[in-house]
């Protein structure tokens, strides 16, 4: 096979030619997303149709990480079809769980321990998710698990399978969570009455909530910090 020198290289390959060049750092994300999907149409380069969909989110990489196969195909890009959709959800998925790997954490001391982790893990969620940080007397995570799904707007996080899973686990400190998919990071009267309602029960079992956090895109709140508990 005869060897294409890189200055010869198609339209499509040249960010690969950048990259290769001068390093990952120096793509942008539509360079990034041309080098996934591989090739444009024939009207268009792999870059313009990159282009083309961050355009759609309005530059947003946060936006589309949030985004199913369905709902990036639904936004009708020229030259996305399945296959790269697929490529494109599973390249950003991939980024999502390096965040939460580099973030993972194995002892607790304050909240910004478990905030950063948390928010890396729970942020990029459509809809309300509820959690629980199951912990050992040293502070040490024995489990963590999503409790409870919901919609836009709220989740109910049942105290039976909170507590049934303390046990399971031999949790003697528990540290709560859900997202607020709006952005907005103050709790609401309900998110205040579920946190006086499962510390009061952990009390009988022994068992010490040690915080509440609530995460979104923006940042993070956290019950202990502010005085709440």
């Amino acid at each position: 096979m005869a060897y294409t020198s890189i200055k010869n290289w198609s339209e499509d390959d040249r960010p690969r030619e950048k990259m290769l060049l001068k390093g990952k750092d120096a793509l942008s994300y539509a360079e990034l997303i041309a080098i996934i999907i591989n090739n444009g149409t024939q009207e268009q380069s792999a870059l313009d149709v990159s282009r083309n969909l961050l355009n759609a989110v309005n530059n947003d990489l946060g936006q589309l990480s949030k985004m199913s196969v369905k709902e990036i195909l639904c936004l009708k890009i020229k030259g996305i079809g399945n296959a790269k959709a697929i490529a494109i959800a599973a390249a950003l998925e991939l980024g999502l769980r390096r965040d939460v790997f580099e973030k993972k954490i194995t002892r607790i001391s304050k909240s910004t321990d478990v905030a950063e982790y948390l928010k890396s893990k729970l942020q990029y969620k459509k809809h309300e998710v509820f959690a629980v940080m199951y912990l050992n007397r040293a502070n040490k995570i024995n489990h963590f698990e999503i409790v409870s799904e919901g919609g836009i707007t709220g989740t109910v996080a049942d105290p039976r399978i909170i507590f049934k899973k303390a046990l399971e686990y031999d949790a003697v400190n528990i540290i709560l969570c859900h997202n607020h998919p709006s952005g907005n990071l103050r709790p609401s009267n309900a998110d205040e009455e579920l946190t006086k309602k499962l510390s009061e029960a952990a009390r009988h079992l022994d068992i010490h909530i040690m915080d509440h956090i609530i995460v979104s895109d923006e940042g993070h709140f956290s019950f202990a910090d502010e005085g709440y508990m």
